[in-house]
This record gives C-alpha cells, structure tokens and sequence, in this order.
C-alpha cells in the first residue's frame, strides 16, 4: 500500500530521551521543530535533533501530549493499521475465547494511540481519542468492516479528552443500526449495554474477569457499594444468600432491577443512597456483612484531586472494614491511575489499623486481559483490585 504522507517533527534532547526510554507519548516540551504538511494532519516522521528518522508517531498540534508513537518503522499505510488490528483481534481470541462483550483494540496497549473498539456480540462501539485517530477513522472502520462484518459500528466520540485534540464531542452512527440496548452474556449471567448513553462504550468491559472472580467468592450477606447497573451484584448473587446493591443513581439502580428481572435473581434489595452516609448508618446500626464489594468511580483523574482522592477510598474502606464480618471478604477496587498500588496498600493499611483489624491479601488483581498492560507504559495499568479477607 502507498504510505501516507506525514509531517516531519523533529525532537530535542528531552524528547530523544523519551522517545529512547520506551514511553509511547512525548510532550511539548520534547518537540524541538514540527514541520507544516501538505499531507494529511495528524501523522507524522519522528526525528532525531540531527535529523535521522527514528519512527512514525500521531501527531496532535493542540494537545501537550504532540506525539503518540506508532513505530520504528519510517512510514504509515493501510497495511500497518490491518496488521495492527489483526494482531489486537488475535490477542483477545487467545486470552478471553468465546467472550460476547470484548475489548478488541485498547489504545496503546496494541500499538493505536487513541483507539477503542469494543464489540458487543455483533455490534461495534468505536472510540477516536486524539488527532491522529480521528485521521485514521475511515481506514480503521473499513478494516473493522472487512475484518468482522459487524452488524453496526457506533462512534460514542464524546469523552471530555477530545476537547483536548481540537476535536468535537459527538455519538455517530457509522454503520448499519445500533440497538439502543444491548444484552451480553458474562458467565452464566446476561448483562446489558447501553451503547448510547451508559459510561464508556456502554458498559464497564475491564472489570469483567474480577466479576467472575466475585461470582466464586461472594458469600453470604453481600454488600455492593456503587453498584451502578449492578454487574457485580448479579455475579455475587448466585452463590450469596442476599445482595443488598446501593448506588445514588436512581436511573442505574432501575436498570439493575430490570437486569435482576431478566435473571430471575430475587435474592436482591436495591438501596438509593450517597455510600458514604450508608456505610455509617450501617456502623451505626450494628448490620454487617460477609462480603462486601468496593467499585468506586475515579476519585482522582488528575494529579490535583490525588489528595482528596486518597482521604476518600480511606474512608470508604474504614467504613466496609468495620461491617465486614471476622472471616469475611472485601473486594476493593480503584480505577484511579494517579492511585499507585503502592498508595492504595497505604490506604488500606491506614484503614485497617484504625479499625484494629488485620487482613490478609488473598489476590492483587487488576483490569481483564482485554485491555492489556503494556510495558513501558505505566497509564496502561489504571485498575486496581484487592481481595482482602478479615481474619481478626
């Protein structure tokens, strides 16, 4: 295939060193030179400051993040997004087969800086993040069509990140017909997406292993604080003797009953409530519980909220240890990247001496094999997951 023609952007000594240590993404503050393209925008021919090619990268003009590599080679095509796709399709075909609801291209973790795409049976939701995604729309879409044959491609392009890229916020529909829900099975359980309007493409695909995990070790009197649509729920209660499901949400709560419904489970409540307050009524009242869940939203999604962040999951976590039953299971989970797991054993440690209760770590767990860890790049692994059991 002919390549696409790029933009030559040249580094200084800060973006060689980047470059050169591994990370996909050089800031501004690496950029020594970006040269004006007659070519498509958004693409470029990376540079060392003497001028040899070192690789190709997107290329993004407004965000501080200018370039996301995309490889050592000196050039772009058709073929390299194909082989790119094709090798992202093959990873998820060996590490989760049969799965209904996968992410098949996760970012940089297969080498397409900006890139989601998560299929729902056979229906494809679509993201383009950044510049140089959103220039590569068309080509991905057509692979995607000649590679799968989905029934619908839908672009929910409406993250805030765009914004950054100079790009519109919009939903678009690409292909065929999206169904304003869409049912997925997830182990013996039948879930539902709502590609249109739920977070992210429709439905939190990452914590899709640990949920599974849940479903195994759920017992007893279950807890599951920020529910949301209640997939965890509905995993622990096929082997809990009662879930109690609490989220503030009232739309997400009315969508988990219809999922419990569409189970046949009835060994659920579902409580509207802030889980903060909840968590202290019921220290308060004397309840607890034998297990209890933990799938808070991203306290911090920056560097300046990592403060409160951090007085909030200890919190959290205070609270459910002091309900949590001798023996029992809590199932903790961060999707805050600027939460380390070295700051998350803290918060935990904190919160269990001021409870004066000891754990033990059973499992460190982090999100499904769909979207993979890369190396060199910390961002990739954001999802945090401890299985805790009390055993004083």
């Amino acid at each position: 295939m002919n390549p696409y023609d790029l933009a030559d952007v040249r580094l200084n000594r800060i973006g060689l060193a980047r470059w050169r240590s591994g990370h996909p993404w050089i800031y501004r503050a690496g950029i020594a030179v970006v040269e004006e393209t007659t070519g498509r925008e958004g693409l470029a021919r990376v540079l060392e400051p003497e001028g040899r090619v070192l690789g190709t990268a997107m290329l993004s003009r407004e965000s501080q993040i200018t370039l996301r590599r995309l490889g050592y080679g000196p050039s772009v095509d058709r073929d390299l997004i194909r082989k790119r796709l094709d090798d992202a399709i093959a990873y998820r075909e060996r590490v989760l087969p049969g799965h209904e609801a996968t992410r098949l291209v996760f970012s940089e973790s297969d080498g397409l800086p900006g890139v989601i795409v998560d299929r729902y049976g056979a229906h494809l939701v679509v993201q383009f993040l950044t510049f140089g995604a959103q220039t590569l729309s068309e080509e991905l879409v057509a692979c995607l069509k000649e590679r799968l044959s989905p029934v619908s491609i839908l672009a929910r392009n409406d993250p805030s990140v765009r914004a950054l890229e100079g790009l519109p916020r919009e939903t678009t529909q690409l292909w065929g017909e999206t169904p304003e829900r869409i049912s997925f099975r997830e182990g013996t359980v039948t879930l539902v997406a709502d590609p249109r309007s739920g977070q992210k493409t429709g439905a939190f695909l990452d914590q899709s292993e640990n949920r599974l995990r849940v479903a195994a070790l759920a017992k007893g009197r279950v807890l599951d604080a920020f529910a949301y649509t209640g997939a965890f729920a509905l995993q622990a209660a096929q082997n809990a003797e009662h879930v109690t499901a609490i989220d503030v949400s009232a739309p997400a709560l009315a969508t988990a009953r219809e999922q419990a419904a569409k189970n046949g489970v009835e060994n659920m409540t579902f409580v509207e409530a802030n889980v903060f307050d909840f968590l202290k009524q019921e220290d308060k009242s004397g309840s607890t519980y034998d297990t209890i869940i933990l799938d808070p939203p991203a306290f911090a999604k920056n560097k300046q909220e990592l403060e409160g962040a951090l007085r909030g999951y200890k919190e959290i976590n205070l609270r459910a240890m002091k309900i949590l039953k001798p023996g029992g299971i809590l199932i903790t989970c961060s999707c805050s990247y600027h939460l380390s797991e070295t700051l998350m054993d803290e918060v935990l440690e904190r919160a269990a001496a001021d409870v004066r209760r000891a754990f033990r770590t059973r499992e460190r767990r982090h999100q499904a094999a769909d979207h993979p860890i890369r190396t060199g790049f910390p961002e990739s692994l954001y999802l945090k997951c401890q299985i805790l059991e009390s055993w004083e």
